[in-house]
């Protein structure tokens, strides 16, 4: 006889909560190593270690670190993907931060993949699997945060990767060609009413933009007159951007914030190679394409006033996050009953944040769930994880009961909530489109 959903749900639980130290000891691990975008070695080995324990079958290396296991249900109705990411973001004065690399996890992504090996632990050798009508695919996912433009700007250029985005890149690879929906869930920092979970908010979507001002060198004190300085016209670039802000409507939530990665080479030589990163955020692609004609006006001016070579390189960022409502209404039930009614908010308001799981979100149903386990200011040095029970724990359990929701029961409310999904556009028209490949 066929297992019950809450039969399902209670050995899934179960099995979490005897693998918590694990659980918990995998988060803080990554916690103490982090690694950026694209070079997240060591936390893929992490990945690996867990499910060589589970003996999950997987593919790694993957978009260079990423790590994805398939496992498969007693049908194939639907092919469900749970990611969690890989990567940190820089944060230098952080206590765990990376001397090196200033990589640290101020936003929570250890907590992401320690709530996914929780998950692969409530799969593993449990047999929820083979009550289940669909397939589940755990991704370990590389390069969400969209750091180190030029970094990987280059990879690109040596053909190592074709997107600056882990999701995308899955995309891109093929991986998600056959993923019917994705679910996920991001640790949140405390809630102002003390809410524990929120099965997700709408987000920002953004350009990438690179400038390089070329100049002129010369002596700086000797003879600057024979120069061309590509600071002062970094300088008067982004004092023109700074007057473009009062153009940008309230309801569009524009935000630019450049910075500059390279400003010259010696104090006493002119700057001759001047470099700056930045974003176009916004809620909609019409106001982030319209404001980033506006942007690259300004820049291109500062070059124009000294006479500097002024290149700019647009880079597909991300597109809005557009949440899915018959996902929400399962992850919403399920967090009530793990973490209690009193407890959970249905949606939270639109994040002025950007995630890569916004380009999902246009071609297949998508989820990405805030669970409250985390304390201080996202991507700054006081973030910390002050309640792992919740960040690590019960997002586990709060995704793996998603999941026997979806694919129990011949797979009926995953069927449903693909069939009433109507993507904004195709994957071939989303590459070719958004990230002009």
């Amino acid at each position: 006889m066929a297992l019950s959903k809450q039969e399902l749900k209670k050995i899934a639980c179960e099995a979490i909560d005897k693998n918590k130290d694990k659980i918990i000891a995998i988060g803080d691990s990554i916690f103490e190593e982090p690694e950026l975008g694209y070079k997240e070695y060591k936390t893929a080995e992490k990945v690996k270690k867990v499910f060589d324990e589970l003996g999950f079958t997987y593919q790694d290396q993957v978009a260079l670190t990423g790590v994805v296991a398939p496992l498969k249900g007693k049908e194939s109705k639907i092919r469900l993907s749970i990611m969690g990411e890989l990567d940190a973001v820089v944060a230098p004065l952080h206590r765990a931060a990376n001397k090196e690399t200033g990589a640290a996890h101020s936003c929570g992504h250890n907590a992401m993949i320690a709530g996914l090996m929780g998950v692969a632990y409530a799969l593993g050798g449990t047999g929820i699997m083979e009550e289940l009508s669909g397939d589940i695919v755990l991704m370990a996912v590389p390069a969400e945060e969209y750091v180190e433009i030029e970094y990987r700007n280059n990879l690109i250029k040596e053909g190592k990767i074709s997107l600056i985005g882990g999701k995308q890149e899955f995309t891109k690879l093929g991986v998600m060609d056959d993923i019917d929906m994705m679910i996920m869930q991001h640790t949140a920092t405390t809630h102002p009413e003390g809410k524990l979970g929120a099965c997700g908010s709408a987000s920002n979507g953004f350009l990438g933009k690179l400038v390089q001002y070329v100049g002129k060198e010369a002596h700086a004190g000797g003879a600057p007159h024979l120069g061309v300085n590509a600071l002062n016209a970094a300088s008067l670039g982004l004092q023109a951007v700074a007057m473009q802000r009062e153009t940008f409507m309230d309801k569009d939530a524009i935000r630019v914030h450049p910075i500059i990665t390279k400003g010259g080479d010696l104090v006493n030589v002119v700057p001759a190679d001047v470099r700056i990163e930045t974003y176009i955020r916004g809620n909609n692609i019409d106001a982030i394409m319209d404001a980033n004609k506006k942007v690259t006006r300004a820049f291109q001016a500062g070059g124009d006033a000294v006479g500097a070579e002024t290149i700019i390189t647009d880079i597909p960022g991300y597109l809005p996050l557009v949440q899915n409502y018959p996902l929400f209404d399962i992850m919403y039930e399920n967090m009530k009953e793990v973490l209690g009614e009193e407890n959970v908010i249905y949606e939270n308001p639109p994040m002025a944040g950007s995630t890569d799981a916004g380009d999902l979100s246009y071609f297949m149903p998508t989820i990405h769930s805030n669970l409250m386990g985390a304390t201080g200011t996202a991507h700054s040095s006081d973030y910390e994880h002050d309640r792992k029970d919740i960040g690590y724990i019960a997002a586990a359990k709060c995704l793996v009961m998603a999941a026997i929701d979806l694919l129990a029961d011949g797979a009926e409310a995953a069927i449903k909530v693909k069939e009433e999904f109507k993507p904004t556009m195709t994957k071939e028209e989303y590459l070719k489109s958004w990230c002009n490949q």
